[in-house]
């Protein structure tokens, strides 16, 4: 995943552009990828782990009605994350990550590896649904981080 991390920040270096990332589930893990590359405070303006639900609520102004009638772990949440974190940061590309990585806390609804991660470069937001496979807390984390990382990459090209 340092080879991707390193793409990501040689590649905004050249473009000029600038990141950031608003993480519950992954808990800092796609920040601290970026910022194990050496010149990544060039292009990585912020990380904000938003944990608990107060913290989305708080901090990323995430509606708690919102969080009532559908769950942090929505398609409505995640999309009010990276929408808030983009005025926040005022970045160029912005990401958020919500998701339930177990080993407790899945439901019929919302299993064990259900992440949504949304996506914001420009006026142009998407937010993707995941289910990854159940084989522990960890590997959920780090499928999400690779997912994260691919679509960075991808949104750059």
């Amino acid at each position: 995943m340092i080879i991707l991390a390193k793409k990501i920040v040689n590649k905004l270096k050249k473009k000029k552009l600038t990141l950031a990332f608003a993480e519950s589930c992954t808990g800092g893990m796609l920040s601290s990828a970026i910022t194990s590359i050496s010149g990544s405070s060039k292009i990585f303006s912020m990380g904000l782990v938003t944990y608990s639900n107060k913290a989305k609520i708080k901090i990323l102004k995430v509606n708690s009605k919102i969080i009532k009638e559908y769950g942090a772990v929505s398609r409505e949440c995640c999309l009010l994350m990276v929408k808030n974190l983009s005025k926040i940061s005022r970045s160029n590309i912005c990401l958020s990550i919500t998701g339930v990585a177990g080993p407790n806390g899945g439901t019929k609804e919302k299993p064990i590896g259900l992440v949504y991660i949304g996506i914001k470069k420009g006026k142009s937001v998407k937010i993707l649904k995941f289910i990854f496979k159940n084989n522990g807390r960890l590997n959920i984390q780090k499928a999400t981080l690779r997912k994260s990382l691919n679509l960075i990459l991808a949104i750059i090209k």
